[in-house]
C-alpha cells in the first residue's frame, strides 16, 4: 500500500478543483468502418445463423431490421460510457480510499509491536518449561528414592518383628500356664519358627546367630510343656465314669492348636501325643462309652444277655410238629406263646424308634422285662454309631487325620464282630435276622445323610454276615415245609391248620419287613415258601376220605392265610392274589358238592337233560311229564329243611362266620339257577302245565335267600 501511495502522487484538493476532461482522457476511438472482403472468413457462418436463431437479441436485431454495424457502434459508445462513469465514481472516492491506506498502514505498526511482544513471551516460557521439566525429573528421583525406602523399612520392620524375641513371651513360654494367653503365644512362635526356616537369605544375617538359639531352646520349652500337658488331659479320660464326649468337646478341642504346634515343630512328641490317645481311647471307651470293649467287654455281653428274650430255637420251624418239641430245648426264656416265633407283631416298633437312645444294661436290668435280640441289636450298635460319628469329627477338627478313627477303632470293630459271630451261628429267629437287616440299612441311611463314612465298611461286613444266616433260616423253614411228615402234622379237624397259620404270619411278616425295601430277592423266596406251602397243604387235604372236607379244609386255610396277609398291609402282592384265586375255586366246587348232597336229583336232571329241546324231537327219548314230577315234588316237599341243613352244615364246617355265609349264598343263589332253568323246561314239556301246583315260586325262595342274607 505504500509503494501504490508513492507512486500515485495524487492531491486530493487539486482533484476537487479541476473537472477531469474525459475526452482528453480517452481520445478519440475510432472504428475502421470497412474491412477488406478477404480477411473475413465465411466458414462457419450458416452454423452460428443456425445458433443464434433462438437468441432473443439477435431476434429483436433481425425484426427491426438494425443494421449490424450500427448495432455494434451502439454496443461500444455504451461500453465506453460506462467506462467513463465508474473512473469517475474512483476519482470520488479517493479521500477514503488514502484514508483507509493510513488505516492499514497504522494496523501493521502495531501488529509488528505486539509480535516482538509476542517472540519475548515465547522465549520466556521456553525457559521456564526446561526448568518444569528438570523440577520433573528431581521429583521422579525423589519419589523413587522414598519408595524404596519405605520398602527397605516396611521389609526391615517385618524382620525384625519376625526374629526379635520379646521377654514377654519368653516368660510365658517357660513360666505361663496353658491357657488361650498360652495358645496366641504358640502361633507367635510358631511364625517365628517358621519365618527362620523358609527365609534362605537369613542364613547369612547376624542377628540370626544371635536369635536362633533362644527361638530353638523356647521351642524344645515349649513342646515338652504342651507334651506333659496333654497327658495330663489324656490321663483324664482314663477315670471311670467320664464322659469322653463331653471332655472331648468342652477342653480337648479349645487346645487343638497344641496338635498343630507338635505336628509342625516337635514330630517325635506328637506321634507320642497319637499314640498315648488311641490308647487311652481303647481303654477309656472299653469303660465309660460302649461298655463293650477291650476288658469290659464279657461283662456287657453279660448283662446283655439277661435282657435276650429268645424268640425260637432250630425246632421252630415252619412244617415241625409242635408235639415233637421239647422244652428242654427251649432257650433262657422262652415264649409263652410259641405262634410269636412267626408273627412280627409289636416287633416293628423297633424300626419305628430307630433313632431312640440305647438301653443302659443296668437299668434294664433292674426291670423284669426281657427283649428280643434285635432290641439289644440296635441298641448295641445306635451307641456304636453316636460314638463312631463323635470321634471321628473329634479326630477330623483335633488331630486332622480322619485315618486315626479306624485305629482307635480297630479294636471295637473285632470285638463286636467276634460278639456277631457267636450269637448268629446260634440265632433261629429269621423275623428277628430280617428286622437286624434293616436296622442296619436304616443306620446306614442315617450316617450318609450326616455325611460320615467312618461306618460304611463296618456295616457293610455286618450286613454280609445277616443275608447269609437269613437265607439258612429262611431254607430250614422251606425244607421243613418239604421234608414234612403229612401222617404227623395231620388232625382230623377241617379249621385251619397251625401250620398254615404259621406259614400266613411268617409270610406276612416278612412282606411287612419289606414294603419301603422292595426287596426281589425276598420276593423269590416267598415264593418258594408258598409253592412248598401248597404242596404241603394238598397233601393234607388228601388225608381227608370225603372229598367236601377236603374242600372245606382248603377253603379255611386260604381264608385264614388270606386274611393275614391282609393285616401286613394293602400290598399283598402275588401271593394274596394266589390264595385268593385257590379260594375262589375251592368255593364253586364245595357248592356244587354242598347242593349235590341235598339236591342231587334236580341238578343231574338240569345238567342232563334241561338243556334239550323237546319240540326238536332230536333226543331219543324225550322229557315225560313223568320224569320230572318227583323231581319237582321232591323238591317242594323238602327245600326249607335242605336249605336249614345247608346252613347248619355252613356254620359248623367254616371257621371264619363271614366266609361261611358268603358260601352259603353262593349255594343259595346257585340254587336259584339250577330250579330256574327246571321251571324252564317244564314250560317246554307236553302236559307240564299240570305240574304248575307242584311248583314252589321263585319269590319263595328269594324271600328264603333274603332272609339268610340278612344274617350275614
Amino acid at each position: 500500500m505504500t509503494e501504490v501511495a508513492s507512486n500515485q502522487p495524487v492531491d486530493a484538493n487539486s482533484g476537487r478543483g479541476h473537472l477531469l476532461d474525459l475526452g482528453a482522457f480517452v481520445g478519440e476511438l475510432t472504428v475502421e468502418d470497412d474491412l477488406p472482403s478477404d480477411d473475413i472468413s465465411l466458414e462457419g457462418l450458416e452454423q452460428e445463423l443456425q445458433d443464434c436463431k433462438t437468441d432473443d437479441v439477435v431476434a429483436t436485431i433481425l425484426s427491426k431490421g438494425t443494421k449490424l454495424r450500427d448495432y455494434t457502434k451502439d454496443v461500444e459508445n455504451n461500453l465506453r460510457q460506462i467506462e467513463l462513469d465508474s473512473i469517475e465514481d474512483y476519482i470520488k472516492e479517493s479521500d477514503n480510499l488514502v484514508s483507509l491506506h493510513d488505516q492499514i498502514h497504522d494496523c501493521d505498526t502495531i501488529l509488528s509491536q505486539m509480535e516482538n511482544i509476542l517472540s519475548g513471551f515465547q522465549a520466556e516460557i521456553g525457559s521456564i518449561s526446561s526448568d518444569i521439566k528438570i523440577l520433573q525429573e528431581k521429583s521422579m528421583d525423589m519419589g523413587l528414592k522414598l519408595k524404596n525406602r519405605k520398602a527397605a523399612e516396611s521389609k526391615l520392620a517385618k524382620f525384625v518383628e519376625d526374629i526379635i524375641v520379646p521377654p514377654r513371651m519368653i516368660d510365658i513360654i517357660v513360666d505361663g500356664e496353658v491357657n488361650e494367653e498360652y495358645m496366641r503365644t504358640l502361633e507367635i512362635l510358631s511364625k517365628k519358627l517358621k519365618f527362620v526356616q523358609i527365609d534362605a537369605m537369613l542364613k547369612t544375617s547376624k542377628a540370626l546367630n544371635d536369635v536362633q538359639p533362644e527361638l530353638e531352646k523356647l521351642r524344645q520349652k515349649a513342646v515338652s510343656k504342651v507334651f506333659d500337658f496333654m497327658v495330663q488331659k489324656l490321663n483324664a479320660l482314663r477315670k471311670p465314669k467320664t464322659n469322653v464326649q463331653i471332655l472331648q468337646q468342652s477342653i480337648l478341642l479349645k487346645y487343638k492348636y497344641v496338635i498343630q504346634f507338635l505336628k509342625e515343630h516337635g514330630k517325635d512328641v506328637h506321634v507320642d501325643v497319637r499314640a498315648a490317645y488311641i490308647d487311652t481311647m481303647n481303654k477309656s471307651l472299653s469303660i465309660s462309652v460302649l461298655q463293650v470293649l477291650s476288658t469290659k467287654i464279657r461283662a456287657y455281653i453279660q448283662a446283655l444277655e439277661k435282657l435276650q428274650l429268645d424268640i425260637a430255637t432250630s425246632n421252630d420251624l415252619i412244617g415241625v410238629d409242635t408235639r415233637s418239641t421239647s422244652l428242654f430245648l427251649r432257650g433262657r426264656e422262652p415264649l409263652k406263646n410259641r405262634s410269636a416265633v412267626f408273627a412280627l407283631g409289636e416287633r416293628i416298633n423297633i424300626l419305628k424308634e430307630i433313632d431312640e437312645s440305647a438301653l443302659i444294661p443296668h437299668i434294664a436290668e433292674a426291670s423284669t422285662k426281657r427283649h428280643p435280640y434285635e432290641v439289644l441289636f440296635r441298641s448295641l450298635h445306635k451307641l456304636l454309631m453316636d460314638t463312631a460319628a463323635s470321634e471321628y469329627l473329634f479326630c477330623d477338627e483335633f488331630f486332622g487325620e480322619q485315618s486315626m478313627f479306624y485305629e482307635i477303632f480297630a479294636g471295637p470293630f473285632s470285638v463286636i464282630e467276634e460278639h456277631l459271630n457267636t450269637i448268629l451261628p446260634n440265632c433261629f429267629d429269621a423275623i428277628g435276622l430280617m428286622l437286624m437287616i434293616r436296622i442296619i440299612y436304616q443306620y446306614r441311611l442315617i450316617m450318609s445323610r450326616k455325611r460320615i463314612p467312618c461306618l460304611d465298611s463296618y456295616l457293610d461286613k455286618v450286613n454280609i454276615s445277616l443275608w447269609p444266616r437269613f437265607k439258612m433260616v429262611f431254607d430250614m423253614h422251606l425244607n421243613s415245609l418239604r421234608n414234612a411228615n403229612v401222617r404227623t402234622l395231620w388232625e382230623d379237624d377241617v379249621h385251619p391248620h397251625y401250620v398254615m397259620r404259621r406259614y400266613a404270619e411268617f409270610t406276612a411278616s416278612l412282606i411287612q419287613l419289606n414294603v419301603d425295601y422292595g426287596d426281589g430277592q425276598l420276593e423269590l423266596n416267598l415264593e418258594r415258601l408258598r409253592m412248598a406251602v401248597d404242596d404241603l397243604l394238598v397233601k393234607l387235604a388228601k388225608l381227608f376220605q370225603k372229598p367236601k372236607l377236603q374242600t372245606v379244609f382248603l377253603i379255611n386255610n386260604c381264608d385264614m392265610t388270606i386274611a393275614v396277609l391282609k393285616e401286613a398291609g394293602p400290598e399283598g402282592s402275588k401271593i394274596q392274589m394266589h390264595f385268593e384265586e385257590l379260594l375262589k375255586s375251592n368255593t364253586s366246587i364245595y357248592v356244587e358238592e354242598l347242593l349235590m348232597e341235598h339236591f342231587s336229583d334236580l341238578i343231574k336232571f338240569v345238567k342232563i337233560r334241561a338243556s334239550e329241546d323237546p319240540s326238536s324231537g332230536s333226543s331219543e327219548r324225550p322229557i315225560s311229564v313223568s320224569e320230572v314230577e318227583p323231581i319237582i315234588k321232591d323238591f317242594g316237599s323238602r327245600w326249607k329243611a335242605a336249605i336249614e341243613l345247608m346252613h347248619n352244615d355252613v356254620i359248623t364246617s367254616f371257621s371264619n362266620f363271614l366266609c361261611g355265609m358268603e358260601i352259603l349264598r353262593a349255594a343259595l343263589t346257585q340254587l336259584l339257577l339250577y330250579y330256574t332253568r327246571l321251571s324252564d323246561c317244564m314250560k317246554r314239556i307236553a302236559g307240564g302245565s299240570s305240574l304248575n301246583k307242584d311248583l314252589v315260586s321263585i319269590s319263595s325262595i328269594m324271600y328264603e335267600i333274603r332272609k339268610y342274607s340278612r344274617t350275614f
